[in-house]
């Protein structure tokens, strides 16, 4: 072997044992390698494109509350695998996997705490977990949130991230739709503000529901808002709909969104609507 050889391998070695495997990433938008540090501190959004990434409960928690600063409330118990459902995998295997891939027991967390000095509880849906479906135990936790905001005269805001009901649980998944929105109408009689965040992407039953009936809707830029795929809409009406179709710009334009909002804008925001909205509590 001539040295040439020698060194041409030792530096291989060494760049194969020493640079971590996540250091760089590709950006789904625009497919550029980003340095995952540089991504990581700009709030997961491409520099180059501004696309914003998916993000966990967790991390937006620390983004959204003043100093990163929250409490989490306790995940309420559901039933799981109620249907003893079986496609090429157990759905309790695919649960397990879930939460050991997340470290989180469902698809949605709820927390409290201050945004711009303002108490609110924030539910975040993760769709890291089974693509943030929406099953019983997401129902329970959305609901949960909800009653906790009521207890404590608090706004609620939610940010969704779901690819719609969870099959798994076939008609009780769907059955969460009719109980979130009857959660969010008491939160409303009790005059209290529901807003919403809806992130990419956010569709299905959910889109068909809560996501929809809130105070305030904001979304993120870029984001896939939708009730249904692209191709299923053409392929039943035999049309093709229009650029830009399903994204938060498209949905802002025709009046179905109050705002879209930078991620690094959104305490901000959600501080300002708070102010705005939250009831003002009676001197002791």
């Amino acid at each position: 072997m001539s040295w040439l050889n020698r060194v041409r391998n030792a530096i291989a070695s060494v760049t194969k044992n020493e640079t971590p495997d996540n250091l760089w990433q590709k950006c789904p938008g625009c497919g550029q390698m980003v340095f995952t540090k540089e991504y990581e501190e700009n709030l997961s959004v491409c520099p180059s494109c501004d696309h914003h990434g998916r993000i966990g409960a967790r991390t937006r928690f620390r983004q959204i509350f003043d100093d990163g600063k929250f409490t989490l409330l306790p995940a309420p118990k559901a039933p799981e695998d109620p249907l003893r459902f079986r496609d090429s995998k157990k759905y309790v295997d695919r649960l397990k996997a879930a939460r050991a891939a997340t470290n989180e027991p469902d698809a949605l967390l709820n927390a409290r705490g201050p945004i711009g000095g303002h108490e609110a509880i924030v539910g975040v849906q993760d769709f890291a977990f089974m693509g943030g479906s929406m099953g019983v135990g997401v129902g329970e936790a959305f609901i949960a949130g909800i009653h906790a905001a009521i207890a404590e005269r608090l706004p609620y805001i939610v940010f969704t991230a779901s690819g719609g009901a969870r099959m798994q649980e076939g008609i009780l998944s769907l059955m969460q739709m009719p109980r979130m929105t009857v959660a969010v109408a008491e939160l409303k009689e009790a005059g209290l503000p529901y807003i919403v965040v809806l992130t990419d992407p956010t569709s299905g039953g959910v889109m068909a529901s809560y996501a929809l009936i809130g105070d305030v809707h904001l979304a993120e830029p870029k984001a896939t808002l939708a009730f249904t795929g692209r191709r299923v809409i053409e392929n039943t009406i035999r049309e093709k709909l229009p650029e830009g179709f399903q994204t938060s710009e498209y949905l802002l334009e025709h009046g179905m969104l109050d705002m879209i909002v930078e991620r690094k804008d959104l305490p901000a925001t959600l501080a300002r609507l708070l102010g705005y909205l939250a009831p003002v509590k009676a001197a002791a």
